[in-house]
């Protein structure tokens, strides 16, 4: 069984960006979308800042939390082998109604990634006063190109 993370989320957080479950390497250094080839980081960066990347995963929260945006992801945890969202089994969706409640200024989620949404709107459907976008997952298992990724992207801020 794999656990995700606590919530990276505050009082000023306007925008919830939901992936599914880390990944190994997100697990292995307790850090969201750890793996160097995935696109996340780099696509933030490039739309509210600029690069370099920086290295330490408290200032690359801080550079979302600065634009109210807050990660975290829609299951709490599940079986699976890798890091591929075909391969979860076994899985317990996290407590979004106990969220919504502690964070009401939550007005928008950008889904990374289809499956992230399939979990999630198959236990929670549509909320209301919430806007949904479903974007391409900035793994490196999607082989869309970064520019496009990025474009997507940028469509939802």
């Amino acid at each position: 069984m794999i656990n995700s993370f606590s919530p990276y989320i505050n009082n000023e957080t306007k925008i919830l960006i939901l992936g599914t479950m880390p990944g190994v390497q997100s697990l292995e250094k307790q850090e969201y979308y750890a793996h160097p080839r995935n696109h996340f980081w780099k696509i933030m960066y490039t739309l509210f800042s600029e690069l370099p990347i920086a290295i330490a995963f408290d200032e690359k929260i801080k550079l979302l939390q600065d634009h109210h945006i807050g990660l975290w992801d829609v299951l709490e945890n599940c079986e699976r082998k890798g890091s591929l969202d075909i391969h979860i089994k076994k899985q317990k969706v996290n407590d979004f109604d106990s969220l919504f409640e502690k964070y009401p200024q939550i007005r928008k989620i950008i889904f990374n990634g289809k499956e992230s949404h399939r979990y999630f709107f198959k236990t929670f459907g549509q909320i209301k006063g919430i806007t949904y976008y479903v974007m391409p997952s900035t793994s490196p298992a999607n082989t869309m190109s970064f520019d496009k990724k990025r474009e997507l992207w940028a469509s939802c801020f």
